[in-house]
């Protein structure tokens, strides 16, 4: 095949995807081989590829690249999860577009204007994974709403139900106006906000006194049922008994005393709304207070709002402080800073409202999971930081509230047959459900029944993905779940840790006894280099798919990674894909370097030999490097040491050491060398670059299917021989040294030099043909003393000269060492002036000193070389 001038990312990429898929590389089926399984942390069916999921995604694939590699039954499964409340709220905004209101739907009239939604828009960033690189089994994909994985999803409620783990309960809850349903705590957003304090003025009944009452809602004074005053406050002993008539609607409510009440807060008085406040409800519950709803669904007013009825609470918040003034109850107001708690979803302030609501009983469930991840270490969280974070989690676990008032999602399977708070049964299907019905009334018929009509929380079916997309709810004892279950890695974001992570680790001990997966990687979030999180709103999110076309998915992929380190968050910058391009065209230019030589059966040079021992060593080196990265998930360091090697070992130094002179051809022995050495690169390279590399791999030699790079073997570590390595370390400061001086002294490097070296501590003598070589010598011998006017340089102990034979104007140089030397002396004296105070040798840390003391003693060698230099010259 003729070779490109250039690498084409655009060529390349489809062409390659095409081929891993039409050859069903990524495909997986129980076998003899042992399992490596990911599931994809389900994307919602409605979003689209950001820089979050490129980051979540690129992790994933090399994770699952490399077991290919290493021989495993790589298996990652894809899918999408349907997010009642985002889809909900599409689906809506596109129906009121074309002039229809959800509300004038029938349910299932609505579902087919989902599903059609559904089928139309989802899966979008699926394909979009696809450009990316992304290695899925694609015909194992799955949708949470698909009839089998909804089937899990009630089957496991019912059970739960049976166990009395699920229960119905009026409770106040987290009400989103916006999206008309219940969230869980954990889908609370709790941000400060600067408020108002409203100071308003409450009668006292059969008097002219009154008592002032601080409150940051006005508005809900129409719901207020009681006055409370802390038993202990001297200062309302003598309103016990008494009763307080509310403002604007005149109702007389009773004046309590608990001590539950801040006496340092506002006034020491509260007021009690226990329809609108989870503490005031408590309240309520104990002193038998009534309880009045003043708000509809949407948060806006009902008809115990009076006048306000249809108004929205914050609209009225402003008008009815505006009537308390004029009507002399507003007595003054301040600001004030307080939490509010949001909709993670629709950005909504959540109203506490109280509502008859599924709960799932957490406490039970939480105890494995806890000691799976805190005391068995079953589980693994990477970083462990993230491990006193889900310890406070689950220590403090509440019931989860499971249902949501929405239509888009799996239907509550409890069936209502009376008037009765518990004339209903749970069941998987109507059919069980009348059977149920009929063994507690007999006259019971299927038309009686009335499914509950709220859904449950989308999370509620995602706690069980590891299970349910291998069927393993449904068939607990199929081939597929014994085989993969439990998974091996998860990567996700540290903000779904207890919204999904936690409750699948529930799930998992629940319903298979096991846990889940064996360790959780947990990336950071990406950020600009400012600090700042991506956002549409602030502008500072690039478009995922520009990236991938403007500088290839390889140099997106290694540019995402060299900025993620492991679970702390990504300061993305561009010019880092930038350096993941540059770093594909160095391979690629590298490759058709090696290809343009001539090959000839000729006698192996000596450097050739050296250099390639040399390099297979360092590879060695780097590989166990590389394996104890990914041991720890450290992604990003294990990918910069396979940069580091290839870049610098590789293409700057082997290259070199092995290229044949101008016009000359190549032995074949050390051609061959360096091929297979490109190989071990490409095949280390593959997870992080998979386009790039599986290009170059098939230009190398012509592949059968079966000899693909992305089912090769990964290499295997031999015996690291560290002399060879540290002989190369120090050959290759000489080198530097040498290259250094024609720098600055404008000699080319096609000039022949000699060398002369003084002292041979440390020296590998096998290198030398590497010296000649880079360094172009002519000569290269070992000196008893110092030479007169010769150029200097040191390497450890050991000093270098080369004579200077009038090539350099000696008064200039002369000139240009003083003024080095100078300089040299007046660093080291402030240095030594460091060094000789007390206080900062006793108080600076030991290795800030050690740092001091080493620059020194460099300064010290550097002064001699340079005094030296200077008595050769002069």
């Amino acid at each position: 095949m003729e070779i490109p001038s250039k690498y084409e990312p655009q060529r390349v990429e489809g062409h390659w995807y095409a081929y891993w898929t039409e050859h069903g590389y990524f495909s997986s089926k129980p076998d003899e081989r042992e399992p490596y399984t990911i599931v994809i942390p389900p994307p919602n069916v409605t979003g689209v590829l950001h820089m979050g999921h490129m980051l979540n995604n690129t992790i994933q694939d090399v994770l699952i690249r490399r077991a290919r590699l290493l021989g495993k039954n790589a298996c990652w499964v894809p899918g999408m999860d349907h997010a009642s409340i985002a889809t909900e709220a599409k689906v809506v905004a596109k129906l009121k577009d074309e002039g229809i209101n959800k509300a004038n739907l029938s349910r299932e009239e609505f579902l087919k204007h989902a599903w059609d939604w559904t089928n139309e828009y989802g899966g979008v960033i699926l394909q979009q994974l696809k450009k990316l690189g992304c290695s899925c089994d694609w015909d194992r994909t799955k949708f949470t709403m698909d009839d089998d994985m909804s089937a899990s999803v009630i089957k496991v409620f019912v059970d739960l139900y049976n166990k009395g783990l699920v229960y119905r309960g009026y409770r106040m809850v987290n009400w989103d106006p916006e999206a008309k349903t219940t969230l869980s705590d954990e889908e609370v957003i709790y941000e400060e906000r600067q408020g108002n304090l409203y100071y308003l003025a409450y009668a006292i009944e059969g008097s002219d006194e009154k008592v002032t009452i601080a409150t940051t809602r006005p508005e809900t004074i129409l719901g207020d049922t009681a006055i409370c005053i802390n038993p202990n406050d001297e200062r309302y002993h003598h309103l016990r008994g008494k009763k307080a008539i509310v403002p604007i609607c005149g109702r007389v409510i009773p004046i309590i005393e608990d001590d539950y009440v801040d006496m340092e807060f506002g006034t020491g008085c509260l007021k009690v709304t226990p329809a609108h406040d989870e503490n005031d409800k408590n309240l309520g519950d104990k002193h038998n207070l009534e309880v009045i709803d003043i708000f509809n669904e949407d948060a806006s007013l009902n008809s115990f709002g009076l006048h306000y009825e249809g108004k929205d609470r914050f609209v009225v918040r402003k008008e009815i402080a505006k009537e308390l003034e004029e009507k002399g109850y507003l007595v003054k107001v301040e600001q004030h800073m307080n939490k509010v708690g949001t909709s993670e979803r629709t950005k909504a302030v959540i109203e506490p409202r109280l509502s008859d609501q599924w709960f799932l009983k957490m406490e039970e469930l939480a105890k494995p999971a806890l000691e799976g991840v805190l005391e068995t270490n079953d589980i693994k969280l990477y970083p462990s930081k993230f491990d006193n974070t889900y310890r406070h989690w689950m220590e403090n676990i509440r019931d989860w509230n499971i249902s949501r008032q929405l239509w888009w999602g799996q239907q509550i399977p409890a069936y209502y047959y009376g008037d009765g708070k518990d004339d209903f049964v749970v069941a998987e299907t109507p059919e069980e459900a009348l059977k149920l019905a009929q063994s507690k009334n007999p006259a019971v018929q299927q038309s009686d029944l009335r499914q509950d009509p709220d859904v449950l929380d989308t999370w509620f079916s995602s706690w069980l993905w590891p299970i349910s997309v291998f069927g393993g709810i449904l068939e607990p004892d199929n081939e597929e779940v014994d085989y993969y279950y439990p998974t091996n890695d998860l990567v996700t974001g540290p903000d779904i840790l207890f919204f999904w992570v936690a409750r699948m680790i529930m799930a998992g001990y629940e319903y298979r006894g096991k846990r889940p997966f064996e360790n959780v990687y947990l990336t950071g979030l990406v950020r600009d280099k400012q600090r700042r999180k991506m956002s549409k709103s602030l502008g500072n999110s690039p478009d995922a798919l520009k990236l991938i076309e403007d500088f290839g998915a390889d140099g997106v992929r290694v540019g995402l990674l060299l900025s993620s380190a492991a679970g702390n968050d990504l300061l993305f910058d561009e010019a880092l894909c930038q350096q993941g391009s540059n770093f594909a065209n160095k391979i690629w230019n590298a490759f058709r370097l090696i290809r343009g030589w001539e090959v000839a059966d000729i006698p192996q040079p000596e450097a050739a030999k050296v250099g390639v021992d040399w390099y297979r060593a360092k590879f060695d080196q780097t590989l166990v490097e590389i394996e104890d990265h990914f041991s720890k998930y450290r992604i990003s360091d294990a990918l910069m040491a396979i940069y580091k090697l290839v870049w610098d070992d590789f293409c700057s130094w082997l290259l070199e050491i092995v290229k044949p002179d101008y016009q000359k051809p190549i032995d074949r022995v050390t051609f061959d060398a360096v091929i297979q050495l490109f190989e071990e690169n490409l095949k280390l390279l593959h997870p992080f670059m998979p386009f790039l590399t599986e290009e170059v791999w098939q230009h190398i030699a012509e592949r059968t299917p079966e000899e693909a790079l992305i089912v090769s073997q990964w290499p295997k570590p031999g015996k690291v021989d560290i002399a060879l390595i540290n002989g190369f370390d120090f050959t290759a400061e000489v080198i530097s040294g040498i290259r250094t001086i024609r720098k600055e002294k404008s000699i080319p490097q096609k000039d022949a030099l000699e060398l002369f070296m003084m002292n041979t501590e440390g020296v590998d003598n096998q290198m030398d043909a590497i010296i000649r070589k880079l360094g172009n010598l002519s000569k290269f011998e070992v000196a008893n003393a110092s030479l007169d006017g010769a150029l200097t340089f040191r390497v450890k102990s050991n000093e270098y000269f080369i004579p200077i034979s009038g090539a350099i104007d000696v008064e200039a140089e002369i000139a240009k060492i003083k003024e080095e030397l100078n300089y040299t002396k007046g660093f080291l004296k402030s240095v030594q002036g460091k060094l000789s105070n007390e206080r900062f040798v006793n108080n600076a840390p030991e290795q800030v000193v050690a740092i001091e003391r080493k620059k020194a003693a460099d300064a010290e060698a550097k002064i001699e070389t340079l005094e030296k230099s200077l008595a050769s010259l002069q």
